[in-house]
C-alpha cells in the first residue's frame, strides 16, 4: 500500500511550525511550532494527537537543528522522519513569481528560482528556501514539495495583475500584482462552496482572510481573478502593522521632506503602520476592548480597517457581477463578530446583510451567518492552510507516482 502521510513545514526566519497529516482520512497525528531559533531561548512545542503538549527548551542553534529536534519528538510516538509511511515534505513558499503555477517537486532547478525570488520576497523566501534544503539533507530520498502562497492567483487576467507603468521597466523587474495567503483563499473558496452545496466552478465567492496580516480575493468559478495584495505583501488592506493601499508619491515625500532612507520607509509601512500605527495596538480585541471604553484613538483606527474593508468588498463585488457569497476565514475573520458587522453595514442593496444572532456565535465549524433566504451568503470559514498544503502535496506526489 502507498504511503499516506506528508509532514508539512512552515519555516519562518527564526520558527519552524509543522504539523503530520495522514491523508487517508486528513486527521493531525501531531502538530508543533519551534521558535526563537538561534537564540539560547529556543523552544519547541509538540502536540501528537490524543495526547498532551509537551515543551522542551534549551537552544537550537539553526533550522538543521530545530527539524532534527521535530524528527526527534515525532518518532517517540513511532512517526519518525525514516517512517515508511511517509509519503512526502510538503514546504510553504510564500513567493512563487510567475513561474510556478502549481505545487511542485523541488529540485536544484526549483531552488535556484525561488532564490532569484528573494528579493521581492526578503523576509519569506530565504527561511523557505533553508527549510527545504534542510529536509533534503534529512531526507534526501523523500519527495520535497514546494506549495506557494502565489500559485492560486497565478489565474488573475493581465488587466488585473499588471500595474500601469513602463512594460518593459515592469518585466525586466519581474514587478507585477502576485497576491499571498493562496492557499487560504484556495480552500475557503472551495470549502465555501461546499457549505453552500455548490459545485466551486460555479460558485463566485469574495474572501476576505483577515489576521495580523489580511488580503481579500474575487473568486470566479473557483480561480482567482483579482486579489489585494501586490507585488509584495503590503498592498490592499489595512493590516495589523502594514499600511495596505498608499499613495506612492507618500514616499518620496518621506524621503524628500523627511530625510528618510528606502530601508527607513519600508520598516515603518510594513512594522510600524497599519492598526499599530494608528492607535498603538494590533491586536483587534484590544481595539474592540478600547474602542467600547470610548476611545477615539481606537475607534478611528477601527473606521479606517473598516473603511478600507468595505471599499475592497465592493470592488470585487463589481469585478465578479455575481456574488455568491462573502467569506470570512483567518484570526479576525473567523473570530471578530462586531469586524463582520460593521463591514457590510449599508450594503443590504447589494443582498448583503449579517444576522446578529448567528454572527454572535462563536464555533469552528463553517457556518452561515446571513439572514435565512439572502439573496448572497455570508459564511465564516476557519481556513486550513496545512490541510491545504497537504493535499496539493499528496495529490502530487502520489497521481505521479514520484514517492517512496
Amino acid at each position: 500500500m502507498s504511503p499516506t502521510r506528508v509532514l508539512v513545514l512552515n519555516s519562518g526566519s527564526s520558527s519552524l511550525k509543522y504539523q503530520l497529516l495522514d491523508m487517508r482520512d486528513s486527521s493531525r497525528l501531531a502538530v508543533g511550532l519551534v521558535e526563537r531559533i538561534g537564540e539560547r531561548t529556543s523552544r519547541l512545542k509538540h502536540t501528537p494527537a490524543g495526547g498532551e503538549s509537551r515543551e522542551r527548551g534549551g537552544a537550537i542553534a539553526d533550522h538543521d537543528a530545530a527539524l532534527k529536534a521535530v524528527a526527534e519528538e515525532l518518532a517517540k510516538e513511532g512517526l519518525g522522519l525514516d517512517s515508511p509511511e511517509l509519503a512526502a515534505i510538503g514546504h510553504r513558499v510564500v513567493h512563487g513569481g510567475k513561474h510556478f503555477t502549481e505545487p511542485t517537486v523541488v529540485d536544484d532547478a526549483v531552488l535556484a528560482e525561488i532564490e532569484r525570488l528573494i528579493p521581492v520576497a526578503p523576509l519569506h523566501n530565504p527561511a523557505n528556501l533553508t527549510g527545504l534544503r534542510t529536509a533534503q539533507a534529512l531526507r534526501p530520498d523523500l519527495p520535497q514539495v514546494a506549495v506557494f502562497d502565489t500559485a492560486f492567483h497565478t489565474t488573475m487576467p493581465e488587466s488585473a495583475a499588471r500595474y500601469a507603468i513602463d512594460v518593459e521597466t515592469a518585466d525586466e523587474h519581474r514587478i507585477r500584482r502576485y497576491g499571498f495567503h493562496g492557499t487560504s483563499h484556495a480552500y475557503v473558496s472551495r470549502a465555501t462552496a461546499g457549505l453552500l452545496g455548490k459545485d466551486p466552478a460555479e460558485t463566485n465567492v469574495i474572501v476576505l482572510h483577515l489576521g495580523n496580516g489580511a488580503s481579500a480575493s474575487a473568486v470566479r468559478g473557483g480561480r482567482c481573478v483579482d486579489t489585494s495584495m501586490g507585488l509584495t505583501p503590503l498592498e490592499g488592506l489595512v493590516m495589523g502593522t502594514r499600511s495596505g493601499d498608499i499613495d506612492p508619491a507618500v514616499i518620496f515625500h518621506l524621503m524628500r521632506v523627511g530625510g528618510m532612507s528606502a530601508d527607513e520607509i519600508d520598516t515603518l509601512l510594513n512594522k510600524k503602520s497599519g492598526l499599530i500605527g494608528l492607535c498603538g495596538d494590533n491586536d483587534m480585541r484590544e481595539i474592540r476592548r478600547r474602542v467600547d471604553e470610548g476611545d477615539e484613538q481606537a475607534e478611528l483606527a477601527f473606521d479606517i480597517y473598516i473603511h478600507r474593508l468595505k471599499k475592497y468588498i465592493g470592488a470585487y463585488y463589481a469585478v465578479l457581477g455575481r456574488v455568491d457569497a462573502v467569506a470570512f476565514t483567518a484570526g479576525v475573520g473567523e473570530n471578530a463578530a462586531p469586524v463582520r458587522a460593521a463591514a457590510l453595514a449599508g450594503l443590504e442593496e447589494l443582498g448583503l446583510a449579517v444576522d446578529g444572532e448567528r454572527n454572535a456565535v462563536r464555533g469552528d465549524e463553517a457556518r452561515l451567518i446571513s439572514p435565512e433566504g439572502a439573496r448572497v451568503a455570508v459564511a465564516v470559514v476557519p481556513t486550513d492552510e496545512e490541510l491545504e498544503i497537504a493535499t496539493q502535496t499528496y495529490a502530487l506526489v502520489i497521481g505521479s507516482g514520484n514517492h517512496t
